[in-house]
C-alpha cells in the first residue's frame, strides 16, 4: 500500500444487520481443539490499521492504489486490504505489519498529489497483535493459503469497553470460539494510537455460505441470558461490524 497507511456476494439467510462476531471461533474438525484469536496472548508486533472512506466516483481508483505494495514499506507485502460489503461507513481497510515497534518522522510520507482526491476521509490507528506468520495463517493469506482463499469472507469489528470493564472485554474476545461459529481464523488486535477503539477483531470464513450458515445458527443463541451476545453487552459502550471481501493480496 502507498504511504499513510461495496452487493452482499451472498443473500445472507438471516434479515438483521449483524449483531456481533461472536469473538471469532474456527471451525475446529472433530479432534482439534478450537484455537483462541491470534494476538489473544503475546502481542508482539505494531500494525498499521488505516480505514478510508472513497470520494465520489473513486472507489475503485482508491482501490486500485491501496492494493498497491509500497517497495519503501518497513516490511514490503506485509499488508491485507479487506473492502466493505456490509456495515460501516467505510470502504476500505488497509491492515499493515510494521515489525516490532514503529516510528513516524517529521518529513512524512506526503500522498502523491494524483492520489489526494480519491479519499473522501481516512483514519488511522496503530496496533499490537500477534506475529505476522500467525496473522497470515488466521487470516488465510500465508503463502500456502492466499491462493486458495480468495472466495473467503471477512467481518471487521472494533469495540470500546465500558469504564471498567476492559479486561472483562478483551478476555471475552480472547476466548477460542465454541460453535455455531463457523469462521476459520480470527485475529484480535489492540490498539496502541489512533482511533477512537479499543480492540478490533478480523474473523475469516472459508465462504460467505459458512459465514451465512454460521449467523443463522447463531440467532437462537442471542435469546439465552449467558449467551456470548448478551455476555458481551455486559461490557461494551461501542462496537460496530463489517462484513468484507479481500481485495489484496
Amino acid at each position: 500500500m502507498k504511504s499513510i497507511i461495496s452487493i452482499l456476494a451472498i443473500t445472507l439467510l438471516i434479515g438483521s444487520p449483524v449483531p456481533f462476531v461472536e469473538a471469532q471461533t474456527p471451525k475446529p474438525a472433530a479432534t482439534e481443539k478450537t484455537a483462541a484469536p491470534a494476538g489473544a496472548g503475546k502481542r508482539t508486533d505494531v500494525y498499521h490499521v488505516h480505514f478510508a472512506k472513497a470520494a465520489l466516483g473513486k472507489a475503485v481508483q482508491l482501490g486500485d492504489w491501496l492494493k498497491t505494495p509500497d517497495p519503501k514499506a518497513p516490511m514490503p507485502g506485509h499488508f491485507v486490504v479487506l473492502r466493505h460489503q456490509d456495515g460501516d461507513a467505510w470502504d476500505y481497510v488497509v491492515i499493515t505489519h510494521i515489525g516490532p515497534k514503529a516510528t513516524v518522522e517529521a518529513a512524512g510520507t506526503a500522498v502523491p498529489p494524483d492520489k489526494r482526491d480519491l479519499s473522501e476521509w481516512h483514519n488511522d490507528t496503530f496496533v499490537n497483535g500477534p506475529s505476522w506468520e500467525e496473522f497470515t495463517r488466521a487470516m488465510g493469506i500465508d503463502a500456502d493459503s492466499a491462493t486458495k482463499t480468495g472466495g473467503s469472507a471477512y467481518v471487521v469489528s472494533v469495540y470500546r469497553p465500558a469504564p471498567g470493564h476492559r479486561e472483562g472485554l478483551e478476555k471475552m474476545l480472547s476466548e477460542a470460539p465454541q460453535p455455531p461459529d463457523t469462521s476459520a481464523g480470527n485475529v484480535l488486535l489492540q490498539h496502541l494510537e489512533g482511533g477512537p477503539w479499543t480492540f478490533l477483531t478480523i474473523a475469516r470464513y472459508n465462504s460467505w455460505e459458512d459465514y451465512a450458515t454460521g449467523k443463522k445458527n447463531s440467532v437462537a443463541q442471542t435469546t439465552k441470558k449467558d449467551s456470548g451476545w448478551a455476555r458481551l453487552r455486559e461490557h461494551i459502550a461501542f462496537h460496530n461490524d463489517t462484513i468484507t471481501d479481500r481485495l489484496a493480496p
